[in-house]
């Protein structure tokens, strides 16, 4: 296939959303809430790929990232579809991944990434949903965010403030294990989206 519209077209999802088929040029490297991500094979990008009940989203994501582009710590986006975003591929770890195989996130991580969402609010962005599996730290120790389809929201989303609390609070202490099971993460995650964690509730 030779161009973005061929290789988004031929990924096909169910009724449920599931993932049925793809490009063979094309290989799997997340799945979210609403929409499917891909490395391109033949070269250094990446393309998501929308849930046909979430094309809506596309859009407002690529206008989103595209109002972005003079700041380096968000992909550059390439080309835009109905129902896709061909951007930068990011080789590095979420923060999540940090957690799990135990790669430290520093202060200077947290700083940083505070310096990459204020330059975004400066361009009358509101950075909202920012958790552990959309801030990336680069193999070369960059910082690098995305999933911004939600900067635009109005309400004030506290996730971020609440994950620099915990880093400064509870991770950055000695005793704190720094690698820590996925599975206890999720639960964590779950916690704090029901209100069920004192002092961290939305």
């Amino acid at each position: 296939m030779n161009n973005y519209l061929e290789l988004a077209n031929s990924v096909v999802f169910n009724k449920k959303n599931r993932l049925i088929s793809y490009d063979k040029s094309l290989k799997l490297i997340g799945t979210g809430r609403s929409a499917c991500v891909f490395k391109v094979k033949s070269v250094n990008k990446a393309m998501k790929v929308f849930f046909p009940d979430f094309k809506y989203i596309a859009k407002e994501e690529a206008e989103i990232y595209k109002s972005l582009q003079d700041i380096s710590y968000f992909p550059f986006i390439y080309e835009a579809g109905v129902n896709y975003i061909v951007m930068d591929y990011i080789d590095g770890y979420t923060l999540f991944e940090c957690m799990t195989h135990g790669r430290l996130i520093t202060s200077d991580h947290i700083k940083e990434i505070d310096y990459a969402l204020s330059l975004a609010s400066d361009l009358g962005l509101n950075p909202s949903d920012i958790h552990l599996r959309n801030i990336f730290i680069t193999s070369t120790d960059e910082i690098k965010l995305i999933d911004v389809a939600r900067y635009r929201q109005l309400k004030d989303c506290r996730q971020w403030r609440d994950l620099k609390k915990a880093h400064r609070q509870v991770y950055s202490k000695r005793y704190f294990l720094k690698k820590i099971p996925s599975p206890f993460l999720n639960i964590v995650a779950y916690l704090y989206k029901k209100g069920l964690i004192p002092y961290y509730r939305l």
